[in-house]
């Protein structure tokens, strides 16, 4: 699924904390953060990452609620972002996920193309994944397992409604 020059792959992934981010039994998931996140800018293909304003992550921000945290990323391909995700320390912290974060029944990681260049909102992440929940993987709003190609999104990457996938 590599990206073509004109689009980059936008991924949120909302994770609900066990315990409050002060609590010790999510010390050593915030401990790993500096480290993870300094490995995910330095990764081949790397684009951006959400922080607030005079921080070093987002953490902080709870825009999906007060136990949410959100992580929200830019990068140049989906080789690229498998790459961080499973084949780098990031794995790490996913093998450990269930000790820091409750088991979503839905859907928590929602990936996108957005044009190059393009930065995407908190609410604009949001949304692309409330529609993958109402409607399932389409160009507009997927995942690894289901995902789309930069080339099927193009129509959509200026807010077209969302295509349903046959099926």
């Amino acid at each position: 699924m590599t990206s073509t020059p004109h689009a980059h792959l936008a991924q949120l992934n909302v994770a609900t904390l066990r315990h409050p981010l002060d609590d010790p039994r999510i010390a050593p998931f915030v401990e790993m953060l500096d480290t993870v996140n300094a490995a995910a800018d330095r990764t081949p293909g790397f684009v951006w990452r959400l922080v607030e304003d005079g921080a070093a992550d987002a953490t902080a921000l709870r825009p999906a609620g007060e136990d949410v945290i959100v992580n929200l990323t830019v990068w140049e391909s989906q080789e690229a972002l498998w790459d961080f995700t499973y084949r780098s320390g990031h794995l790490e912290v996913m093998r450990r996920r269930r000790e820091w974060f409750e088991r979503h029944a839905e859907a928590h990681l929602v990936l996108w193309w957005v044009p190059a260049g393009h930065l995407p909102s908190v609410d604009e992440a949001l949304e692309r994944l409330a529609e993958l929940r109402a409607h399932g993987p389409s160009p507009r709003a997927f995942t690894f397992t289901s995902s789309y190609t930069a080339a099927e999104a193009a129509p959509h990457l200026g807010g077209v409604a969302p295509a349903r996938r046959p099926g």
